[in-house]
């Protein structure tokens, strides 16, 4: 990891790696409220990431639901952090995945809402 903070906007770009090698470049929410992070469900099966490693009880704006977790790579501004992300249906939402505190904890990140 770099020493030197790298200031995320409420959006970003990164890439999520899927165990076969392949390379999935995305727009994610990055959300300082979320404790965990979150993937669509279809797209965690296109990327065929998994397996399952745990289920967790989470609380969201839909309500209270029981949800798989995963672990998964992504690389965000040059950095590799591995991280667990939770399943949930995103079809309905405008990001298919969120950036949650356990991510933003591992990397040097300051969050700006006025970047772009």
């Amino acid at each position: 990891m770099s020493s030197k903070r790298v200031i995320l906007g409420l959006t970003e770009k990164l890439t999520i790696l899927s165990p076969d090698n392949k390379e999935e470049k995305i727009v994610a929410r990055i959300d300082t409220g979320a404790t965990a992070s979150s993937m669509d469900i279809k797209l965690a099966a296109k990327l065929k990431l998994g397996p399952v490693i745990k289920t967790k009880i989470v609380k969201s704006a839909s309500g209270i639901k029981k949800r798989p977790i995963i672990k998964v790579k992504v690389k965000i501004n040059g950095d590799i952090i591995e991280e667990e992300f939770t399943l949930a249906d995103r079809s309905y939402m405008t990001y298919p995945l969120l950036v949650g505190q356990n991510i933003l904890k591992k990397g040097n990140f300051l969050i700006d809402p006025n970047k772009n």
